[in-house]
């Protein structure tokens, strides 16, 4: 006769690493698509300067018409989930499926991860410099002031600047000599996710899945793009129609746009 010795399982869930939004201070929020799907954006040109004229009736130069250029920001990811937890099956497993939890689990663990791997990647599609250089410990630094040369020349301010870094190329920045005597990793900010600095600009690495490949760092200003939310819709259903249990549902209507005009407040620096 064959013996069957029971199981036991725990009911403490073994639960895996996540880790909270961490691109919302690259990006800004001075647009509303509350009502809409897309928004329109206009840049305003300039004119060139005159010599001054003393004589004659043109003497500013010749009027041209102040031009203009539109940019079209339309939301194009609207996401969704949907998971079931049947009451029978919960029991039988110590309740550990509480919804609320497993709801919590599902921001952190997928929806998180992919609106920040989105983000990134819109970044370093659209960025207005990019410099490809294979990063070492003997020229971490000076890659990174590339970034920052870039951006000086291009009038981007130096306040609000932020740094995306892989893992990889934040121990070459640590072990490269010239950063050791100039940056900082002796304090971790408050602001999310920030492991030390550079010339005051805020370093944060990130697992490389959530940067686009080959990338090094990404160096931005919130002027030069917005990464709006419009829907965040999650809701638990207990006992819905044709289910013993609950139906957790959730949608997030998201996109990410770098303005035509300002798109120099983006640097990318790549590996290949």
């Amino acid at each position: 006769m064959a013996v069957n010795l029971a199981t036991k399982y725990s009911p403490v869930v073994s639960e895996r690493f996540s880790q909270e939004t961490v691109t919302d201070i690259a990006f800004n929020q001075d647009y509303d698509w509350v009502g809409v799907q897309t928004v329109n954006v206009y840049s305003i040109e300039t004119t060139p300067m005159n010599d001054y004229q003393r004589t004659g009736m043109q003497r500013y130069g010749v009027p041209q018409e102040l031009e203009d250029t539109v940019q079209e920001l339309k939301l194009t990811q609207d996401k969704s989930f949907t998971q079931t937890i049947d009451r029978g099956n919960d029991m039988d497993q110590l309740n550990i499926k509480g919804a609320g939890i497993a709801l919590d689990r599902q921001i952190r663990e997928r929806i998180v991860p992919m609106v920040d791997a989105y983000r990134l990647a819109t970044l370093a599609a659209s960025a207005g410099g990019d410099h490809t250089t294979v990063a070492t410990a003997a020229n971490a630094y000076e890659l990174f002031l590339r970034g920052q040369e870039f951006m000086g020349n291009s009038r981007v301010p130096a306040v609000g600047r932020v740094a995306y870094l892989s893992y990889r190329y934040f121990n070459f920045l640590k072990l490269d000599p010239s950063f050791v005597q100039s940056g900082d990793t002796s304090e971790i900010s408050l602001v999310r996710g920030v492991l030390g600095s550079v010339d005051g600009i805020p370093l944060i690495p990130v697992p490389s899945d959530l940067l686009p490949a080959n990338t090094q760092y990404l160096l931005a200003h919130p002027i030069a793009a917005c990464a709006p939310v419009k829907l965040a819709e999650f809701t638990i259903h207990d006992n819905p129609p044709g289910i013993s249990g609950n139906l957790i549902e959730g949608r997030v209507n998201f996109d990410c746009f770098v303005l035509e005009s300002k798109k120099n407040g983006v640097y990318v620096s790549r590996s290949a």
